[in-house]
């Protein structure tokens, strides 16, 4: 194999190019998990870009503000989105400038602001959401939905697990 077609190889891989031969079968799971998670990602990051001119930070914003219809606090938003209170702010501010978004204080608390999407704001997300559905159904094509269903079930039973259960179990765990 030339060094080319190892660095297209790499590139087409991912994260699994770290896998060894006699690694364990969960690991080049996870590693496997993880390079698919992270092309679809980049994918999806690409075409809110290119067809929207928006960030996946901003289309999960939305997101969050379209299934909270009353609208939510910015500490809300914040942990719902795993960020910062700073990137919250920013990123209030950006679509508040773009109309997409309102912010008003809280009526029970002077030092919080309620964020809500504008009808505007809900009309853009709306749009963009259905074609986010048809790419996430596009990438998932290979998979029939019987696969579908096993792996959606599979994931369920190991996101059930407690980690400090897990970790036990591993120690005991064969190598294959």
């Amino acid at each position: 194999m030339n060094d080319i077609t190892a660095l297209a190889d790499a590139a087409r891989l991912g994260h699994e190019t770290r896998a060894r031969a006699n690694d364990h079968a969960a690991l080049k799971l996870w590693l496997r998990m993880l390079s698919s998670v992270t092309a679809i990602e980049a994918e999806i990051r690409r075409r809110l870009r290119a067809r929207y001119g928006i960030s996946l930070a901003r289309f999960d914003y939305l997101a969050q503000l379209h299934r909270h219809k009353g609208g939510l606090r910015m500490r809300d938003l914040s942990r719902c989105l795993m960020v910062t209170g700073g990137n919250i702010t920013a990123l209030t501010d950006e679509l508040e400038r773009e109309g997409l978004v309102t912010r008003m204080s809280s009526p029970t608390d002077r030092r919080s602001w309620i964020v809500n999407l504008t009808v505007a704001g809900r009309h853009s997300f709306e749009a963009m959401a259905r074609e986010h559905e048809e790419w996430i159904l596009e990438l998932f094509a290979p998979l029939d939905e019987r696969a579908i269903g096993q792996i959606y079930e599979h994931l369920g039973t190991l996101r059930g697990q407690r980690p400090d259960k897990a970790a036990a179990t591993t120690a005991r765990q064969p190598r294959r």
